[in-house]
């Protein structure tokens, strides 16, 4: 299952280093979260890859680089195979770490993670308390449930991060949920603007508005000098020409001393440094941009990611349109092109909930 490359990896070919990869590992979940991009619920669902060809698609993105590789869902805990496939990709050199929502996370869970060579896992809290998680969830007893998976995770010493989607509807406990992963002993706190797709459409009016969306970036910058967590923004790519409008006025070169992976990193990574897969093995450029860039079963990963139209076309930022194609910011930020394509249909079109004016417009 080994596939051998006479000069390095293939992505210095593509010019888009692989830095990031998730991969729906199952579909089928015990949750029935309101925002989901999957719409997933309790399966079982068909299609779904099985264990050699799971493996063979490790060694497949092994080849290509050694990208982190989130296992998510779904809820990845309910694939039987989980640990075996986790154990194979620490045995080829990469970083795996797992997506679960807390709720089936046990003492012997907790311990397998650890043996198989999970890194560090993420749990959501979209509420600082059971009612407000609870009812975003969709099942009650949730946020006890993420709670528990969080002391069982402990237990073990096992990293932990705290992801939170932002609506309409958690947008005011924002810094009590950032208090609680604090108290709870995360390592991280990751926090991702809504994008409405799959059962997120049909909240598509919890979403904040573009003036609510810049002053919670603003607010999240200023939290980095408030808290040990590691902060991250996702789906959110706003928040790195922000980085650089703050530290310009702070009279400060952003560097990775100061500033972490914000320095070295972008806004939208789709096809440019990160990619999705599905469940059916299906490779999009994230998991919110429907677009089928390629399916693992019939072409080789490398391929795809090194020749996929959609992603040389992301890869081009000078391809994008609107006045996202004209702003100073475009190779730092580059807007969501999820958002785009929901909007507009077009996946380069303008990012819809930006309200900045580029300095060409």
């Amino acid at each position: 299952m080994q596939h051998k490359h006479k000069t390095g990896h293939p992505e210095n070919q593509s010019g888009a280093n692989l830095r990031l990869v998730a991969w729906e590992i199952t579909r089928n979940c015990n949750l029935s979260c309101i925002h989901c991009r999957a719409s997933a619920t309790q399966g079982p669902y068909s299609g779904e890859l099985d264990t050699e060809t799971a493996l063979r698609l490790i060694d497949q993105i092994a080849d290509v680089g050694s990208p982190i590789v989130i296992l998510t869902g779904g809820e990845p805990l309910l694939r039987s195979d989980i640990f075996e496939i986790a154990s194979y990709g620490t045995k080829k050199g990469l970083r795996m770490v797992m997506a679960p929502n807390g709720t089936l996370i046990t003492g012997a869970f907790a311990k397998k993670m650890i043996e198989s060579g999970i890194k560090r896992i993420s749990i959501s809290l979209d509420g600082a308390d059971k009612k407000s998680h609870d009812s975003f969830r969709g099942v009650e007893g949730a946020f006890a449930g993420a709670l528990n998976g969080i002391k069982f995770a402990k237990e073990v010493g096992l990293e932990f991060q705290i992801n939170t989607t932002i609506t309409q509807k958690n947008l005011a406990q924002i810094p009590a949920i950032q208090d609680l992963a604090v108290e709870l002993g995360a390592v991280a706190h990751h926090i991702f603007l809504l994008v409405p797709t799959g059962r997120g459409k049909y909240i598509a009016d919890q979403e904040i508005s573009s003036e609510e969306y810049e002053r919670t970036l603003h607010w999240f910058y200023d939290q980095k000098k408030k808290t040990s967590l590691q902060l991250k923004a996702t789906c959110a790519p706003h928040y790195y020409r922000i980085l650089r409008q703050r530290a310009k006025e702070e009279g400060r070169k952003i560097t990775f001393k100061t500033d972490g992976l914000d320095a070295v990193t972008r806004g939208c990574l789709g096809g440019t440094g990160f990619c999705f897969i599905s469940h059916t093995g299906i490779v999009q450029p994230c998991g919110f941009l429907d677009l089928d860039c390629g399916d693992v079963t019939r072409t080789s990963f490398a391929s795809i990611w090194n020749s996929s139209p959609i992603f040389l076309s992301l890869r081009d930022f000078d391809n994008l349109k609107g006045k996202c194609g004209k702003c100073e910011y475009k190779k730092v930020c580059g807007g969501c092109r999820a958002r785009a394509y929901e909007a507009t249909g077009d996946f380069l079109a303008e990012e819809p909930l930006c309200n900045y004016i580029p300095a060409a417009c």
